[in-house]
This record gives structure tokens, sequence and C-alpha cells, in this order.
């Protein structure tokens, strides 16, 4: 507790600080713009081949070996591989920035106006008078006015050891140049309050403190996740692919220009090069083609997929109180094998609320207005003098408690309308800590004594005598103390809390546990979150164990996980902290499937945890909320920082539960195995349209058809199989069904059995009706001849009801892709972008053809063409659903 209660800056010296100093406001970082984003893009190797593509054909084109619109191809496909993915890649990251600004904004408290207000932190001016306390970060470079703190530095001056800071002399002249961290009495914006509390004086502020110089140096590196590296390695296999077809491709093109041509012909093969300028040009032609199979097949939006899967599912993560603050989180939440939870405030409401004081006499009240006045005031005056949660009357009467742990202010609202002015002083303080479980103020005035506060078990062996109804000293017999003990127990298996109140002789410094005097037990109810029943079955039902971690002692917290549904069966352990540090590590790692509680845990068994479950290759994750939750939530392959827990732990974590709440906990497994089963779909499409590309360029030379798909043409399907396609499936809506799915194992492939069947069957059955339309005679006779045209456009219409119909085929596919069930349309309308997407691709194709003309190699189709094209068009679905039917037939299930 502090020693003094300040007035602070009125509104006019706040404006005049703000005048002469500015506010605490950090610059912002310069994101990258939009054109440097643009320029890096032309340092990806497949737009420098593109680019020295067009560079050649330019040439080409000039000395007249190529038409113009070839050498326009490339440019288009340089446009289309830089000028989207950059938009994608700056829009994503702006909205990404900005949800986490508007969702991660920091409040301190100070004292303005003779009282004491939360405001945010860039809001603070020179002068103000800034409450911290145990977890906070300091905000700005001050000096100590009250108070003792004892600070971790390490984020500015790279040491573990920490700090003890004390109050400044009068005499103390604080430099705002000086950056020594051994000066005692000053403390630094970002530095940890590790123990302690005080009252800082602002000096210096913003840009200007150590930190803000520093900060404009700082770069953060984030670590790649498993998702993404598997998906790189997967994007780098389907680039081998892609070259090895294109030279493939490249191959058999030439190939047919130099010995199928020949023999057909009936020249010899020589003969071919006796015109350079055709084999040159034929030579160009093939590596073109070669590059364009590439861009083809090259995922180049593969591993942007992950982003913009999120960013398109960032407002809905925002709006279920979920702040993704690391990509690694939200990717990594889908395959927890294990879940390491909170209790207060997580499964249950963390409204704390005293329901019960029970005397040294064995009395219990339910209100404080039933409790005899004396002993009412030595309650009053244990819980107001030994805290560090302060009051606060607002103007419309209403009380609001500021500061300290939630039990301390459950605690202070319940006696506040009875604390007066006791005429006593503070000395010293003893602040509460996990490990040791107590707190302790010592006080002189009108009362001489150290009030201690904590848990029971810590307290109550070593209490002599309590207080009587009157206020009197009366001892404690055996008997009176086995029955305290006994309304403990009682009180414990309801899951209530209980806090031992007593106050000692003895000064701190000395033994202060010898011969206490019970002031009283209090009772603290925090009851259970009635969506945390429903939120713990599916996170088990989902594969994952849950297991929650409290402070509370083992009865209450047996009761707790009971009404939780944590408890179901006899081989379900509770163990204590105590019980656990007894236990080597491979005890542990053998009992660890059947914990689901930790009682009276403490920060370093939350690390221990995370490191056993993860040597048994579990996927991880941890909740946490104060500084010494840090490591624990660091160490996790997921942390789960609490929305109202410490800066220092939302730091550490990957993703922060704004309202605190396990059923949020869940909903984020839930997003993040919707984005990776989106993913999937994403994969099976393109790899689909790759195999099917593929084919029919490496066939079509073969069959008599040099260019089945022309280079332009090419380039509209990459471009429909990348940006479209991720825009697509990135908005799939988060299903039920993804929570009854086993977690997914750190070493198993994305693509699974039944995702290469769809892929291989879908690939070849589009390539093989590609070949079939091209070849039968009858579906030539279908369309236009352009009797007009040279021999060159004289099949213009069929070549642009082929282009038509490859491009129908895969925008209907996408319909397979989209879903492993049979019933392709369940759920469709959930997902509006998805058909918002497909309609616009039928549309512009359809649009392109009558504009396209020479650089699209397109003419404009009559209404009964389309219809033609459409209509065979649709058949790989009924294939697919064929598929989908024996798989479902001989698996007896979707998979």
């Amino acid at each position: 507790m502090l020693k003094a209660n300040y007035g602070g800056l009125n509104a006019s010296q706040v404006e005049e600080s703000k005048m002469k100093h500015g506010t605490n406001q950090l610059m912002e970082f310069e994101m990258e713009t939009f054109w440097d984003k643009f320029k890096g893009n032309f340092e990806d190797p497949v737009i420098k081949i593109l680019v020295v593509a067009l560079a050649i054909d330019l040439i080409f084109y000039f000395m007249k070996y190529v038409e113009w619109f070839e050498p326009m191809g490339i440019a288009i496909a340089v446009a289309i591989a830089t000028l989207v993915s950059t938009y994608s890649e700056f829009t994503n990251e702006q909205s990404f920035q900005k949800l986490q600004a508007d969702a991660s904004r920091i409040f301190c408290k100070v004292y303005r106006d003779g009282k004491i207000e939360e405001i945010l932190i860039g809001d603070i001016v020179a002068g103000d008078l800034i409450l911290v306390q145990t977890g906070d970060k300091i905000p700005v470079d001050g000096i100590l006015i009250d108070g003792h703190l004892c600070v971790n530095q390490a984020v500015l001056n790279g040491e573990s050891k920490e700090a003890d800071k004390y109050v400044a002399p009068v005499e103390y002249q604080c430099s705002d140049k000086n950056a020594d961290f051994l000066d005692e009495f000053k403390v630094f914006r970002e530095t940890v309050v590790v123990e302690g509390e005080a009252v800082i004086e602002a000096v210096t502020i913003g840009d200007q403190t150590f930190y803000g110089q520093l900060s404009k140096e700082l770069q953060t590196e984030e670590r790649d996740s498993p998702l993404k590296v598997k998906l790189g390695k997967l994007a780098d296999g389907i680039s081998m692919f892609g070259y090895i077809g294109g030279s493939l491709i490249a191959a058999s093109f030439m190939f047919k220009k130099i010995v199928l041509d020949s023999l057909a012909q009936g020249v010899a093969i020589s003969s071919y090069f006796s015109n350079w300028a055709v084999v040159v040009s034929d030579l160009v032609t093939a590596i073109i083609l070669a590059i364009i199979i590439i861009v083809v097949a090259v995922p180049e939006g593969l591993p942007m997929m992950i982003a913009m899967v999120l960013s398109l599912n960032m407002r809905k993560l925002l709006k279920d109180n979920i702040l993704v603050r690391k990509l690694i989180g939200i990717e990594t939440a889908g395959s927890l094998n294990i879940l390491f939870s909170d209790k207060t405030g997580t499964i249950t409401k963390g409204q704390l609320e005293v329901v019960s004081f029970v005397g040294g006499d064995n009395r219990a009240y339910k209100k404080h207005d039933d409790i005899p006045q004396e002993l009412s005031s030595m309650l009053d005056l244990s819980i107001s003098q030994n805290t560090n949660a302060i009051c606060n009357i607002e103007a419309d009467g209403e009380l609001k408690v500021i500061g300290g742990n939630a039990t301390e202010r459950s605690l202070l609202k319940f006696v506040h309308s009875k604390v007066l002015d006791y005429d006593v002083e503070l000395v010293n303080n003893i602040p509460f800590n996990s490990k040791d479980k107590f707190s302790a103020s010592q006080i002189k005035g009108k009362y001489n004594s150290t009030l201690i506060k904590g848990a029971p078990e810590i307290i109550l062996g070593q209490c002599t005598t309590y207080y009587d109804s009157e206020g009197n000293k009366q001892s404690f017999t055996e008997n009176e103390l086995s029955t305290i003990n006994n309304r403990i127990n009682e009180l414990a298996e309801r899951s209530i809390r209980i806090i031992a109140l007593a106050t000692s002789e003895k000064n701190i410094g000395e033994d202060i546990f010898e011969s206490l005097t019970l002031v009283g037990i209090v009772g603290i109810r925090d009851d259970l979150r009635t969506e945390s029943v429903q939120a713990i079955k599916e996170a088990m039902d989902a594969g994952i164990q849950v297991v929650m971690i409290t402070g509370d002692r083992k009865e209450t917290a047996m009761a707790i996980a009971k009404e939780a549904g944590l408890l179901q069966n006899k081989d379900d352990l509770v163990l204590t902290s105590d019980e656990i540090r007894s236990l080597s590590n491979e005890t542990l790692k053998e009992k660890l499937p059947n914990i689901k509680v930790i009682a009276r845990a403490l920060p370093t068994d939350k690390s221990r945890l995370v490191q056993i479950a993860q040597e048994l290759d579990l996927v991880v994750g941890m909740t946490g909320d104060g500084v010494n939750d840090s490591p624990a939530l660091k160490k996790a392959d997921v942390g789960f920082a609490m929305g109202s827990g410490t800066e220092v732990a939302k730091e550490a974590g990957d993703i922060v539960i704004l309202d605190d709440n396990f059923n949020s906990i869940a909903k984020t497994v839930l997003y993040g195995r919707t984005i990776y089963n989106s993913i999937r779909k994403f994969i099976v499409y393109q790899l689909t349209v790759n195999v099917g590309a593929i084919l029919i360029a490496f066939i079509g030379p073969f069959i008599g058809v040099d260019l089945p798909l022309s280079m332009t043409q090419m380039l509209w399907v990459n471009l429909v199989m990348d940006t479209l396609a991720a825009m697509a499936f990135g908005g799939e809506v988060a299903l039920r069904k993804y929570m009854n799915e086993l977690p997914k194992k750190r070493t198993e492939a994305i693509i699974n059995k039944d995702m290469w069947s769809s892929i291989l069957i879908n690939g070849g059955l589009i390539a093989g009706l590609s070949v079939f339309f091209l070849k039968y005679d009858a579906f030539k006779e279908m369309f236009r001849y352009n009797e007009a045209g040279p021999t060159s456009t004289e099949h213009i219409y069929f070549y642009t009801a082929f282009f038509g119909f490859f491009i129908f085929l895969n925008a209907f596919n996408m319909f397979n892709a989209r879903t492993v069930e049979l019933n392709l349309f369940k759920h469709i309308t959930e997902n509006k972008g998805f058909l918002k997407v497909v309609i616009g691709i039928f549309a512009v194709q359809i649009i392109m053809t009558y504009f396209g003309g020479e650089i699209l190699r397109t003419a404009g189709l009559r209404i009964n063409e389309w219809l033609i094209i459409t209509g065979l068009a649709v058949i790989i679905i009924p294939i697919d659903l064929i598929r989908k039917g024996l798989r479902n037939k001989i698996f007896g299930k979707e998979v």
C-alpha cells in the first residue's frame, strides 16, 4: 500500500504540459509502402524469369518473328504476378495492423483532478503521477515519489537481474538524458514491475524516453509455424513438378516441330534446320511455353494463403473476443493436443464476490452488516490497509475499484461502505506473490500491528488467539481450530475460495508468523461460466486434454472441476504443486495423460508442464495473465494471454482472449481448424488445375494441337487458380464438425489419401475430357467455322469454346474441392464470397471472349454454344460425386 493519496494534474495543467512536451505517444513504425512491396516482388525468381522472357520476346517482336500480343501476354503475366500479390499483401497487412492497434490499447492508472483514473498510455503527459503495480509495464521514464519497486530491465539492458527502485530524495536531480539503469531512483519505459507498488512522476515521455529512442532501431522477428513450414515444402515440391513439366512440354513441342511435322510433310528432319528464323522462333515459343507452364504450376499464392485466410477471418475472430497477435498462434491452435487453462475468469466468471465471513468462534455471517461492530472494524482494517486495490467514488456515486488483483478488489468492495478513517500510517509491506501465498502490511498510529492476509494453510496453523465478537483476543483450543478447519473444508467443497486474515505483534523483518491472532476467514465465490461446461466438452470431444490450473486449495479445485465436467473417470488425477514437485520427469510423463487439475499451482509448474508435454511430442496450449506466466506462454506452442492480464503476459502470448472466457479459447481452436481445412481445400483445387493444365499442354503437340491453350489463356487460368481461388476458399465458415476431428499430428502430411485421389482423378479427368473435346469431330461441328478468316483462325470459335470449357470445368470443380461431403451446397450460402467468385469467373470468362480478340485467341460465342460448353463442363460434378460415394462405401465414412 502507498502512504498517501495524490491530487495529480488538473485539466489546465494537462493541456499546458501537452503544449510544452507533447504526449506519451510513440512514433509509429512506417509500414512498407505499396510501391516498396511492389519493387520487392521483382526479386522473386519466377518474376525474374518472366522479365527475361519478356525482353527476349520484345526483341523477336521488333524483328517481326512474333505477334505483338505475345510480349503483351508476358507483360500481363508480370502484372498479375506482382500487382495482384502486392495489393493482397498490402491490404491484408494494413487490415491486420489496424485491428491489432484497435484491440490492444494499453490503459494506465493516473492521478488527475484529485482522483485516480484509467487513461490510454498515449494520453499521459509530463508531470503526471502514475500508479504502477506488480505486473505493469512502466509507461514513461520517471522517478519514484512513493512506494518501492523491483523491476526487470532486460528489455533495455539485457540483464536478467532485477533492480530495486526507491523513492527519490528531495535533492535528487533527474536528467532526461540519464540512461543509467543502476540509478535506484529512476524507472524506464517498457521495464516490468516484478514486485511492489509505487507512484512515479513522468519526467520523459514518448519518443524522448530511452525506449522511444531505442525502438527506432528495434526489429521484431516472427518464427515460422509448423504449418507454414509444411506449406513451404509443399510449394517447393509443386514448383519442382512445374519445372519438370515445363521442360518436358518445351521438349515435346520441339519434338513435334522437328520430328513429327517433318515426317508428316515427308521431308528430312535435317531440312527443318535450314531456316534458322523458324528454328529460333519455335525455340523461343517452346521456352516461353515452358515459362508459362511454370508460372501456372508454381503456387506463388500458397505461402500467402495463411495470411489471406486469416485476414478474411480477422473481424470474425475479433467479434468473438479473440485478438491474434502472432499468426503462428491461430495456425497452431487447431492442432492442440493438450490445453492448460487457468480457472479464475476463464473457466469461472472471474466476478469474485464475498459470500461468507467466519469469525474465530466459528460463527458465520453472510452480509457485512451482520458482523458485530468491533469484529467488523478489525475486518475492515485488515482488508483496507493490506491491499493494492484503490476505491474511487464516481460522479454518479458508483463505486469503482482500480488496481490490485481480482481477490483484493472483491474484498475491498465487501468492506468499502464501512471503511472508516483509522488514523494509521503504512510503515512497511510485503506484496502478495504466488510462491509465499500471503501479503502483509505493517501499520502504526491508532493500531500498531502487522496485518496478514493469505492462504488458510499458511496462516491458520500459526494462530494461537482470535478476535471475538467484542474485538477481544481469545485463546484457541485444539477443538476450536479443528472446527474452523472443518468449516474451511465444507466451504471448499462448495467451490468457495478461502482467504484467512490475521494480525501479528511482530514487525516486518521479524518473524511475523509467531503467535498470530485470527481475524477470520472470508469465503469468496467465483461462479462457473455456464458456457464453460459446453466449451470444455467440445474441446475434450475434439481430442484435447484440458487441464485446469488454479491457486485454490485442492478441495475447492476438485469441486469446480466436477462442476465443469473435467472430472469424469476414476483414473482422473488432481495434484497439488507440492505433489508435482515430488515427481520425477519420467513419472510425471506417465501420469500426464490422466491429470485434470493442478491445485495450489505456481508459475514454475506451468513451464515444467509445457516442457514435459512437448517432450511427449504434444502440441501444447497455455493460458496466463501474470508476469510470472510469461515464460510458460512463450514456451507453449500456443500462448493464450488473458485480456485482463498484464501487458507482459499479452506480449508473451500468441493470442489474447479479450473476455478471458474458455469458450473463446474453444472458438480459437475451431477457427484454427477452419483455416487449416480452408488451406487444404485450396490445395486440392490448385493441384487439380495444375495436373489438368500441364497434362493437356504436354499431350497437345502429340495430338496435333500445338497450343491447346494459348500463353495468355494459361495466364488467365493462373489467375483463377491462385488469387481468385484463395479468395473463394478463404471465407469458408467455421463448422462445428471440425471439433469432432482429432488433432493433427506434427508429422502428419497436409495432403491425405482422399485429397490425392481427388487431385489425381479430377486432374486426369480434366485432361481426358479436354483431349476428348479437342479430338472428337462431333464437338467441332457444334461450333461455327470462321469461313472468312485464314486457316489459322478457321476454328477460332471452336478454340474459344475449348478455352471456355477448360475454365468452366475448373470453376465447377471448385464445388467439388470445397467439401468432402456428397451435399455440395451444404453451408454454401454462409460463404458469400465463394459464390461471388465463382459467378465472377463465369461472367468474366464469357465477357472476355467478346473482347479478347487476338490477345486471348477468342471470338464471341452464341448462347446455344455457351449452353453446350456449360453442359459438358458440369459433368465433372457427378463424376466426383461417384468418387466420393465409392470412398464412403469402401471406408464407411467421409474422410
